[in-house]
């Protein structure tokens, strides 16, 4: 399957709290807020979205493009993805202007409190699929600069191409009109159940109206697994143990990177989701969204040790 991957593409500076956000936040203070947090750590990776999922299929033997702006300080970071196996022709890099920047602060419970700095990615506007040299089989809208993920729904529907809405971070900033419609045309809609309860509170919506307009609907909800509602169906898989847990940034990412893995080879749904489960579980492991690696050998062994084995990743070597 050819996916092409529009969306962010950011250094990440990750930094942890030693105490827990919800007791410094006074309730009865909230309309005039004012915290600064002492951290531990700092730590400066790259990051994105976009980036984020075409790591996870590439280490699990995709070759997706990635559709995004960046600026002049992403040349080192490029040819990393390239030497793993992502095509980075359709990145194209803005003169002048910074890569975006994500700043996000994690307190030890795993809650975050996170910034972005748009930087080049505001650019990412001027892109466009019909420029593309091949017709994407599937296209991944992730969070991005928001004009260009209107632009990109219904460019996919004037091509005929069918995609995953991921508004993810952007949820909050997507007016009623834009997240109306990236959700009604779209293929499949990914978000966690903070992020659903944020469009529910925009749209009204149910998980019942939504299941109707879209073929797949999943919804990550932490330690409780991720629950997937097709039009006549709906089912929980369960995540797969973190032998520690180091970093929650970019979790959802390798999720819908293990998650498209599966789509792409014609696995079933409950078997897709298992390996989104166990590729986020990796990227929990690790220190940033892009910290961690594996051969499909070692990936493929530590599934069997968590989900039933029908022979459906024979050949994963």
């Amino acid at each position: 399957m050819n996916i092409v991957l529009t969306g962010s593409i950011a250094f990440d500076y990750l930094m942890s709290f030693p105490g827990k956000f919800e007791e410094h936040v006074l309730a009865e203070h909230l309309d005039h807020l004012s915290l600064s947090f002492l951290v531990d750590s700092l730590i400066i990776r790259p990051g994105g979205v976009a980036t984020n999922i075409a790591y996870t299929l590439a280490l699990l033997g995709e070759r997706p493009l990635v559709m995004a702006t960046v600026g002049e300080d992403f040349a080192g970071e490029r040819d990393k993805l390239e030497a793993l196996g992502v095509d980075t022709s359709g990145i194209k890099t803005i003169p002048g202007v910074p890569t975006a920047s994500f700043f996000a602060n994690t307190d030890q419970t795993n809650a975050q409190i996170a910034s972005f700095f748009t930087g080049a990615m505001a650019h990412a506007r001027d892109l466009s699929l019909k420029d593309l040299e091949q017709k994407p089989d599937y296209i991944v809208i992730s969070p991005n600069d928001p004009e260009a993920m209107v632009k990109t729904c219904r460019e996919c529907v004037e091509l005929g191409i069918p995609y995953l809405y991921d508004p993810s971070q952007q949820t909050p900033r997507l007016s009623l009109e834009e997240m109306d419609i990236g959700i009604r045309t779209a293929h499949a809609l990914f978000c966690n159940d903070y992020e659903f309860a944020l469009i529910q509170g925009k749209t009204g919506w149910s998980v019942d109206e939504v299941r109707e307009m879209v073929e797949l609907l999943v919804i990550t909800s932490g330690e409780h697994g991720s629950d997937i509602y097709t039009h006549d169906r709906a089912f929980n898989v369960p995540i797969v143990e973190a032998s520690c847990i180091c970093d929650p940034t970019g979790v959802g990412d390798a999720f819908r990177g293990g998650f498209l893995k599966g789509y792409a080879s014609n696995l079933s749904l409950e078997r897709s989701a298992q390996i989104g489960s166990l590729a986020a579980t990796y990227c929990l492991e690790a220190d940033s969204p892009q910290g961690f690696s594996y051969t499909l050998t070692e990936f493929v062994e530590r599934f069997r040790k968590h989900f039933d084995d029908h022979g459906d990743l024979d050949g994963w070597k």
